[in-house]
């Protein structure tokens, strides 16, 4: 018996998946049945696919507004970074980042390296990582956040901006030493890495230094860049917080991990 001998049990299965709200099952269902005709695949193997259909349409119209939010406007992936680009960074510590368990725990990740190193390519990788795995992303480069900082400070809605920016749970900030900010913009986001620091979240960010820097420059930017105010003079809350949990409070304070990604003479074009 053929399953075209069956149409009534079909057309009860389709009103399912309608009342289901699974259209992309419903738009694979004939030809997955004319598979199974064929006996290209079992039963099985035919209910597993509908349903690997159904739940990739459906991630990918969670990703794609989450990945608008965090203003990703290029999607790149890991698996599109040529790591033979670059033998000297280490594959499986990026790949390790990629679980997210530094998101988890609250930490801060550098990556440093000269222009046209993978560096952009990388934090992109790793926040879309992130907006898969429903984790809330805020990306921008630091002259951008810098500038919409100061035009929320003219407006008298920098409260509010700053708010708004420590709610994601992971902020990548791009660009730090490529290009160059507005006068008080170092304040400015000190202000921000302070309120995402006295959230009450948990927070963390990846920050992508262009090199070379000076060194005054350089500490200047990595401390403004992801050191809390707590690192130089321990507030109230992280008093607080190291009375009640010690190594929580020494996790938060921990120096950010930092991945050198230097410039391999044998390359001439930009991974970026």
């Amino acid at each position: 018996m053929t399953v075209h001998t069956q149409p009534a049990a079909i057309d009860s299965i389709k009103k399912s998946l309608v009342a289901l709200k699974m259209p992309r099952a419903l738009e694979m269902l004939d030809a997955t049945l004319r598979r199974v005709e064929q006996g290209e695949v079992t039963w099985i193997e035919a209910l597993d696919q509908l349903l690997i259909e159904e739940l990739t349409l459906r991630d990918n119209r969670r990703v794609s507004p989450a990945l608008r939010m965090s203003r990703l406007t290029t999607v790149k992936t890991l698996a599109g970074f040529d790591f033979a680009f670059q033998p000297s960074l280490d594959r499986n510590r990026i790949l390790a980042l990629a679980e997210l368990k530094f998101i988890d725990r609250a930490e801060v990740v550098h990556l440093l390296g000269p222009p046209g190193t993978g560096k952009s390519h990388l934090a992109t990788a790793l926040a879309v990582e992130a907006v898969k795995a429903g984790k809330s992303v805020a990306f921008a480069t630091l002259a951008d956040i810098v500038t919409a900082l100061a035009k929320a400070e003219r407006e008298g809605t920098l409260r509010e901006r700053l708010r708004f920016l420590a709610r994601a749970s992971l902020l990548v900030v791009d660009e730090i030493g490529y290009l160059p900010v507005v006068p008080g913009g170092g304040n400015l986001f000190f202000q921000l890495v302070n309120a995402r620091y006295e959230s009450s979240q948990q927070h963390c960010s990846i920050a992508c230094f262009t090199t070379p820097l000076s060194s005054k420059s350089r500490d200047r930017a990595i401390g403004s860049a992801s050191t809390p105010p707590s690192y130089r003079k321990p507030s109230a809350r992280a008093r607080s917080q190291t009375h009640r949990s010690p190594s929580a409070a020494a996790a938060r304070l921990e120096r950010p991990t930092t991945i050198p990604i230097p410039a391999d003479p044998r390359t001439t074009v930009a991974a970026t």
